[in-house]
């Protein structure tokens, strides 16, 4: 597993004040597992019971697909005009077919959500979307599968132009959408906003950036 990015806490500048945008450029935000309960020293709205745990890499939230999730009161993408997020998870073979672990929205509706589908044979597939105001677009290939039950780094880029769906470093999808800067909202873990399309599986950090990171320097298989 490549642990070089590993965090148990907000390891950027930009976590506290998370609807602050950085200098373009600037470091990327860290969230780690032990993030999500007190995100910049607040509180988060917990849902369910996520369980915090932790192995040889850190800390990892632990989610049982039915009511474990995190609300977290902070957009960490706000005022960005492009961005790349990258997620560290765990999906669990028996989740349900479709999961929302990760799910961001503005005061004005516009969203970024990160999904899987899951097969019956324990696979699952990548389900990228944005959506601002008319504008949107979904990326996802149900016959690109993975295998569940080990940890994988899932990417959303996006260049001010365009939107493009990695999984372990490697590009899936892409295509062209106008979605401009957000505003400060909210960020869901573990489940969709509106508590639907729960999340079975682990995550152990979530990394944004305030650019389009290229591929070389993208996560790679853990």
């Amino acid at each position: 597993m490549n642990l070089a990015a590993l965090g148990v806490a907000c390891a950027a500048v930009n976590c506290a004040g998370a609807d602050l945008p950085p200098a373009s450029g600037g470091p990327e935000t860290v969230w780690g597992a032990d993030y999500f309960p007190a995100p910049g020293g607040a509180t988060a709205e917990i849902l369910g019971n996520p369980r915090i745990l932790r192995d040889v890499g850190g800390a990892y939230a632990v989610f049982g697909g039915r009511s474990d999730g995190y609300v977290i009161p902070a957009n960490p993408l706000a005022g960005w005009p492009q961005f790349t997020v990258e997620v560290l998870f765990d999906p669990d073979p028996e989740g349900p077919p479709a999961q929302r672990f990760l799910h961001i929205e503005d005061s004005s509706g516009n969203r970024l959500t990160m999904e899987t589908r899951v097969t019956p044979a324990g696979q699952w597939a990548l389900d990228t979307f944005l959506l601002a105001g008319k504008s949107s677009r979904a990326l996802l290939d149900q016959k690109r599968l993975h295998p569940a039950g080990r940890w994988h780094w899932a990417a959303l880029r996006y260049d001010g132009r365009k939107m493009e769906s990695f999984v372990d470093g490697q590009k899936e999808l892409e295509g062209p959408v106008e979605f401009a800067p957000m505003k400060p909202g909210r960020t869901s873990v573990g489940v969709r906003l509106n508590r639907v399309f729960w999340y079975k599986g682990a995550i152990r950090e979530i990394i944004f950036h305030p650019v389009a990171v290229a591929d070389r320097s993208l996560h790679g298989a853990p």
